[in-house]
């Protein structure tokens, strides 16, 4: 029997974050290291080991994890950060570059990382531009595999203050994911769960080089489970 696939996941208190850790209960293949700033609940059945440790000692947590892959879910909003463009870059753009520079050097072969829909460089969004860029600096670093997930609203029970205009949006969500054809498919809702399914089914995958996924993608994937 081969040796369980070691992940460290990053991010570990998000909605995604969360999302992984339940669904890895039912993954005996992998051994999974959650990295966080603050304690979280485990799922029941967990059978994970999670760090502790303040943003500016991750890199050392990443290496400690041994990983074979590293996911980032990290991620804010603007409004979360009262509109101040400088705290949201140091949490999507500097503290996910730094987590995956420290997965590079703990040796890690695969990097998969929550991104967004519309993510460019070139947008006129700050908040896609700053994914955007992100995205081309991640490819720079040449991990032997580069997954990128570019989902579009995220549906799941999230922690903290209520954000009613998010809520409404989820309500919504499914009513307007059956308007949303042909390229505007990619924009459609999706599950925290269908995203941690397709995040760990990723995990692991030998095939090497670059790879976006966006809704039909995630569809395609949990279908072969």
């Amino acid at each position: 029997m081969s040796d369980p696939t070691r992940i460290v996941l990053v991010g570990a208190t998000g909605l995604i974050g969360r999302a992984v850790m339940a669904e890895a209960v039912n993954c005996p293949d992998i051994h999974l290291v959650a990295v966080a700033r603050r304690e979280v609940p485990l799922p029941k059945g967990a059978r994970m080991e999670m760090l502790l440790s303040d943003t500016e000692h991750w890199p050392d947590a990443i290496a400690a994890g041994r990983p074979h892959t590293v996911i980032i879910a990290l991620g804010t909003t603007i409004k979360a950060v009262g509109g101040d463009k400088a705290a949201f870059r140091a949490v999507d753009h500097d503290l996910v570059l730094e987590c995956a520079a420290a997965a590079k050097a703990a040796g890690a072969r695969q990097l998969i990382v929550v991104s967004s829909v519309g993510a460019e460089f070139a947008a006129k969004n700050f908040y896609l531009s700053v994914k955007g860029e992100v995205e081309d600096k991640l490819a720079k670093l040449h991990f032997e595999r580069l997954d990128l997930l570019r989902p579009g609203l995220l549906r799941g029970h999230r922690e903290g203050p209520a954000r009613p205009a998010e809520r409404l949006g989820m309500i919504l969500s499914p009513l307007v994911d059956l308007l949303m054809l042909g390229k505007l498919r990619r924009y459609r809702s999706a599950r925290d769960k269908d995203i941690a399914r397709v995040i760990l089914s990723l995990a692991g995958a030998k095939q090497r080089g670059r790879f976006i996924h966006h809704h039909d993608e995630f569809r395609r994937i949990l279908h072969r489970r």
